[in-house]
């Protein structure tokens, strides 16, 4: 597994995902194994469309198979959005990593994620 060298960059490409989350961990973004890049995770939005029930949102980063929980079951309420990442709380995604999140109820959630993409 490569870790490119960030302060060479020779490519560096913004991206923006979105997800609607439901109640089956699902990845919102995925650097995939020898992609020979690093994903900086510069930001996170989860924001809750219903206009009348709260959610809860759970986000962790999965590596080596594993889900490292960095935000769980924080209620989300109605018409409402949390930032679960910004730029002082960056993640880098390295090769085989993702950003995984799940809720405690389907269609209420959107998630809105901001990365760079660094090879």
């Amino acid at each position: 597994m490569a870790q490119p060298n960030i302060v060479s960059v020779g490519t560096l490409r913004g991206n923006t995902a979105v997800l609607n989350v439901t109640t089956v961990s699902t990845n919102v973004v995925a650097n995939q194994a020898a992609s020979n890049k690093v994903y900086k995770i510069n930001s996170l939005i989860v924001a809750n469309y219903d206009g009348a029930n709260t959610a809860d949102i759970t986000a962790s980063l999965l590596r080596g198979g594993v889900e490292n929980r960095f935000a769980s079951t924080i209620a989300v309420p109605a018409d409402a959005s949390l930032v679960v990442i910004s730029k002082d709380t960056t993640i880098y995604l390295e090769e085989g990593d993702a950003i995984r999140l799940t809720a405690s109820a389907n269609n209420d959630l959107w998630a809105v994620c901001s990365y760079e993409e660094i090879s």
